[in-house]
């Protein structure tokens, strides 16, 4: 897909206007970076598998069956050599300009810290950090990598990873700092994402600004009538900015 000249004015134009723009992302920011999303075409839950993906990444598959979640966990949801892409590295510029107040994210794979960004919201979490479940003692990704089989703390305990599971609820604290941000932003982006993963999708309800564009590879399933939509990846469409 080649990017409209008209897409990238109308686009300028709106964040030139824009002091306090959020960024709200999905899983097709980081496919131009190698990682899979999950409900495309090619994504992990088209993938067959001994047990659905969805219950392999559910609080208790990892409390039943620990070792095998690592076994898929570690091969399906690890990309510690992933490096940003344009999408990434355009959102950090807009940062450091002065434009974008924040990036929410529901990935984990912390690509927008990597490509420069500082104010990050993971509504699921983060891969690069893990804690002893007994204790409490935090662990980096090296450690993951490193061990095979179920990691444990020194004291005994299962080391799990600090993300987002089935059953789980999202970090309330981060939930709270979202709805403040989307709420006092003039602009705001919905990029890489189809809008279906709830409650974080939810989250785009409390905006009151005048501007929304959303950039994805076809129409999001929440009706977003009204808005600027641009149909294609992520990374082009803001790399052309």
């Amino acid at each position: 897909m080649s990017v409209r000249a008209e897409d990238v004015q109308n686009r300028r134009q709106i964040l030139k206007r824009s002091r306090r723009a959020v960024f709200f992302g999905g899983a097709g920011v980081s496919t131009e970076s190698g990682i899979p999303d999950f409900r495309s075409q090619d994504g992990l839950y088209r993938q067959k598998y001994k047990y659905p993906p969805e219950r392999i990444l559910s609080h208790t598959f990892f409390l039943e069956h620990t070792e095998e979640f690592y076994e898929f966990y570690r091969e399906k949801m690890l990309c510690p050599d992933a490096q940003p892409n344009a999408a990434h590295i355009a959102l950090a510029g807009l940062e450091s300009e002065g434009v974008l107040a924040a990036v929410i994210t529901q990935n984990i794979d912390g690509l927008h810290q990597k490509a420069g960004s500082k104010t990050v919201l993971e509504l699921h979490g983060s891969v690069w950090r893990n804690h002893c479940m007994r204790c409490g003692m935090s662990y980096p990704l090296q450690r993951i990598l490193k061990t095979k089989g179920v990691p444990r703390c020194a004291c005994g305990g299962v080391v799990k990873p600090d993300v987002v599971l089935y059953e789980e609820p999202l970090d309330q604290a981060v939930l709270d700092r979202s709805v403040g941000l989307i709420g006092a932003a003039d602009t705001l982006i919905i990029g890489g994402t189809s809008l279906n993963v709830y409650p974080a999708a939810g989250l785009i309800e409390f905006f009151r600004g005048a501007n929304v564009v959303v950039i994805n590879r076809g129409a999001p399933a929440k009706d977003m009538r009204g808005v600027y939509f641009i149909d294609g990846k992520i990374g082009e469409v803001l790399g052309a900015l």
